[in-house]
């Protein structure tokens, strides 16, 4: 799991522990008993009251506060791993890529050698029947091996060059 994925998640769970807290504060009416129902307990039930509706009102609006602001946070890190997900595909399609690539540059390396030995062959069988050539037909029997060249693939680890490899 990707440590966004983590964050995430720790975020999430946050949210929904707050929202249970704040289900559980909950404001009742001041309790008033029948052997308590003077003036003066009356008044001080509702004082009592009203001083922990406050205290509970204060928690409540706090708790919602820490819940929108998770909230943001929670987009922002979604963000974060969305933007994440999104590049990396095009670095694995990169690298991916890359491989086919080596592969292809590997290929034509080895054709290339192969192509070197046979050039190499044909030129030895020309110098070889050249002379004869002349005699017989009054004309070379190849010309142009003074510039034959092969494709050859170098890499430096970041950038590749294709070269001309002269036979």
């Amino acid at each position: 799991m990707h440590p966004l994925d983590q964050e995430i998640e720790a975020i999430r769970k946050q949210i929904l522990a707050l929202q249970r807290e704040k289900t559980q504060i909950q404001i009742q009416n001041p309790q008033i008993t029948p052997e308590n129902n003077s003036p003066e307990a009356i008044a001080t039930a509702y004082r009592n009251h009203a001083r922990e509706t406050a205290h509970q009102s204060a928690e409540s609006k706090g708790i919602e506060d820490a819940i929108a602001a998770l909230k943001i946070h929670l987009r922002h890190k979604q963000q974060e791993l969305e933007q994440f997900r999104r590049s990396r595909p095009t670095e694995e399609q990169l690298e991916e890529s890359r491989q086919q690539a080596q592969l292809h540059a590997d290929r034509i390396n080895q054709l290339s050698r192969e192509l070197q030995t046979e050039a190499k062959a044909l030129k030895a069988i020309a110098d070889e029947i050249t002379p004869l050539y002349w005699q017989v037909y009054y004309k070379p029997f190849i010309t142009g091996f003074s510039n034959i060249s092969v494709p050859y693939v170098r890499s430096d680890g970041d950038v590749w060059t294709i070269l001309n490899k002269l036979v």
